[in-house]
């Protein structure tokens, strides 16, 4: 995985096993994609962090704006009448919650003047959300039909080693049956949470060490895919915890930072009809330029040869 970066040589003896890898879409140079939620027709919704505005790219790549947020958007998850939730700041610079319709229409949820940087967001049971905030160490248990947002655990395991470290602590997050798993980027840890029957979390363990996830997504069997995001690449943990490579700069995914699996049957693959690719968004190495400098952000379609895990499986 050689860089000319110094970064740490956490993969250098990982093993590659290259998915293919076809560019669905692609974006200008500098732009930050930063993650992405697929509805069941197979459109593709994904946030363009830094101008605030949610794109819709249908299964053949036509790109259309569907909503703009007034500030930046970051994470993104379904609503249960097809509607999303996106998690951002506002043009005060206050975190937010934001609601957009199926239509584009974009209203305001909630803020959050306590956050610092929400991320990540998934669904935990209902209406309610969990979301990331990567600076305070947290995780917030957002409620959509309550406009209600409260800390759901706040740990040192979820916070930065440095308040200095720009690079986000908590980061993507997502429930695979009785556990969340939330990647901590600054810390190179990917996390495990048990969750009790009363949706509230137990304590948190180490899962993997040394790995540098942004957002991630399961297969249906619990092997957990991730981008890498200044490691250019995208990794596959199984459940026993050993790590593949299964995307790299020559894939498409320089700077990669989410993952999402296609939604069944609409997921059509060189004419054949399946829900096992996987779509990676990146920003093209805007946070840690490749020697070749910052490329096009794209989103890339990777075979996996598995199924999705619901997100909603609760």
């Amino acid at each position: 995985m050689g860089n000319s970066a110094g970064l740490p040589p956490i993969y250098a003896d990982t093993q590659i096993e290259l998915a293919s890898a076809k560019i669905i879409a692609s974006f200008p140079v500098n732009t930050f994609l930063e993650n992405l939620a697929i509805a069941p027709d197979g459109t593709i919704f994904v946030t363009n962090h830094e101008v605030g505005e949610i794109v819709r790219i249908t299964p053949d790549g036509n790109q259309q704006i569907h909503a703009t947020v007034e500030g930046k958007v970051s994470g993104l998850a379904f609503t249960n009448n097809g509607g999303l939730v996106a998690t951002g700041w506002n043009a005060d610079s206050i975190p937010v919650v934001s609601l957009v319709t199926s239509d584009g229409t974009v209203e305001t949820l909630l803020t959050l003047p306590d956050a610092i940087f929400l991320n990540g967001i998934t669904p935990l049971s209902g209406t309610q959300y969990l979301t990331a905030d990567s600076y305070r160490g947290a995780i917030w248990l957002i409620d959509i039909a309550q406009r209600r947002g409260s800390i759901w655990l706040e740990h040192p395991m979820l916070a930065r080693s440095n308040s200095e470290n720009v690079t986000p602590a908590a980061n993507g997050l997502k429930r695979f049956g009785d556990f969340l798993y939330v990647s901590n980027t600054e810390k190179m840890l990917l996390l495990r949470i048990p969750i009790d029957t009363g949706d509230k979390p137990g304590e948190p363990e180490i899962f993997v060490e040394q790995t540098n996830i942004d957002d991630f997504a399961f297969d249906v069997e619990g092997n957990l895919y991730g981008a890498t995001h200044i490691y250019n690449s995208v990794v596959r943990i199984a459940s026993d915890r050993t790590t593949r490579i299964i995307a790299q700069a020559e894939s498409g995914v320089i700077g990669s930072t989410a993952v999402a699996f296609g939604q069944g049957e609409s997921d059509v693959y060189d004419g054949r009809s399946c829900g096992t690719a996987i779509y990676v968004v990146t920003n093209g190495g805007m946070f840690l330029p490749p020697p070749t400098g910052v490329v096009p952000a794209n989103v890339v379609r990777l075979e996996v040869g598995k199924a999705g895990y619901p997100l909603n499986n609760s």
